[in-house]
């Protein structure tokens, strides 16, 4: 299902970084390095140029993809030997009803006070795609990800590269005219790549235990109240790091870095 599109001064910040970048990484970058019309800076421009489609492409898909709705027929069938889970509520042990939305919530699912809705498997709310990370669209922001990190970082080994070879090339006063851009993409190349990395990294490590950020937060205290009655917390949705995985990206290891969803089932 798709969203409809309303401005968002994130998206623009984001979509502006992008078209930035890639204009620094191939028209100053390659171009300074190699050449454009060499072999090898035709080989790198196309490259990079189809890492940046397929950043774009999810990032769109991500933008625009709904993460999930909560039918609201939904009634959870607590005689179904096919759902053994059936979340409770924190107090009274009653079936999780929400109180915003006046219909019962499936497991995994959560209310979202920026969308105003139950979100199915909802991870979190991202402002930097003005959408929910959820059971649709998860697939899609963590494929996101993935491209952005080798972007930024594939950006970044050209800048160095290219100031190296200026330096080495005693190109000085050809650089300067260059210098704010090579600032301005080195500020944001680093603290990105950075900050990319370990998000990829932590949700590397949600998906192979099959939890959602809110699930970790939650498994946390969950863990303590375990501990302290003196039994051990295990999280119910984990089926195994390879299972756990192909859940999200798919039975098919040559669609895992695909914006390719039609392995998602419904959740009950």
């Amino acid at each position: 299902m798709k969203r409809g599109f309303s401005f968002s001064l994130p998206v623009t910040v984001v979509v502006s970084a992008i078209v930035f970048i890639y204009f620094c990484t191939v028209f100053i970058f390659i171009d300074r390095w190699f050449g454009l019309m060499t072999s090898p800076g035709i080989m790198n421009a196309v490259v990079f140029t189809g890492v940046a489609f397929m950043c774009v492409f999810n990032y769109g898909f991500a933008i625009f993809t709904d993460p999930g709705r909560v039918p609201s027929t939904f009634m959870p069938d607590i005689e179904d030997s096919k759902v053994p889970i059936h979340e409770i509520k924190r107090k009274g042990g009653d079936l999780r009803y929400c109180q915003k939305c006046s219909h019962f919530k499936p497991a995994r699912a959560h209310h979202c006070r920026v969308c105003k809705r139950c979100v199915l498997r909802m991870d979190h709310h991202c402002i930097w795609i003005n959408n929910c990370v959820g059971h649709a669209n998860y697939k899609i922001f963590f494929i996101f990800v993935v491209y952005a990190v080798i972007a930024c970082i594939y950006s970044l080994v050209l800048l160095v590269g290219s100031l190296t070879n200026d330096s080495q090339n005693d190109e000085q006063q050809s650089a300067d005219s260059f210098r704010t851009a090579y600032v301005i993409s080195g500020l944001l190349l680093v603290p990105l790549s950075v900050a990319l990395s370990v998000l990829l990294g932590w949700h590397i490590y949600l998906i192979l235990q099959n939890k959602t950020t809110i699930e970790y937060h939650e498994g946390v205290r969950a863990m303590w109240l375990a501990e302290k009655g003196g039994n051990v917390y295990n999280h119910p949705y984990d089926l195994g790091a390879y299972e756990n995985l192909t859940m999200v990206l798919g039975p098919s290891i040559f669609c895992w870095l695909c914006p390719i969803s039609r392995h998602i089932a419904h959740l009950w």
